[in-house]
């Protein structure tokens, strides 16, 4: 893959990989997932046949990046758990309801939060579903489960 098309895809798309990463980790971690992303993206572009299109490509790799990640992160999760929460105690997000969100979202299955970030970036139930291998149905049955779940994370939520 060429770095001029690598870059044009980051500079579109860098935005999203931002708001991925923040779904699937907290603190620090945000920014070794985000790198982590893009080294994805770079080493899957050359597999890019133009089946679909280039976005669609970017978020089932980082999708499927970021929850791999999360999956190995779970073996360091206890060692981050008091940083995490003196952290939001210390108030380091400068929107608390931004930050009650996304630590919100961080409880939600991989899956399921990885659903609701396509959703949120205007992805359609068909582009989720190709993103993932589901069917439209599939998407739209979870969706709303994890928006419920979501909604009852955040009212149950004690001020994160």
């Amino acid at each position: 893959m060429g770095e001029a098309r690598f870059q044009a895809w980051m500079g579109e798309h860098l935005g999203v990989l931002h708001r991925i990463a923040r779904a699937f980790a907290a603190g620090a971690d945000q920014h070794d997932l985000l790198q982590e992303l893009m080294l994805a993206v770079w080493r899957a572009a050359p597999s890019f046949r133009g089946d679909a299109a280039p976005s669609t490509f970017i978020f089932r790799v980082a999708h499927n990046r970021a929850m791999t990640w999360r999956r190995s992160e779970a073996r360091r999760r206890h060692r981050h758990t008091e940083y995490e929460r003196l952290r939001v105690e210390e108030g380091a997000e400068t929107d608390p309801l931004l930050a009650r969100l996304y630590a919100a979202i961080r409880k939600l299955e991989a899956l399921d939060r990885s659903l609701l970030i396509l959703s949120l970036e205007g992805q359609s139930y068909s582009e989720i579903a190709a993103i993932h291998g589901l069917s439209e149905t599939n998407v739209g049955a979870r969706l709303t489960r994890a928006r419920k779940k979501l909604t009852q994370l955040m009212e149950n939520d004690d001020g994160l």
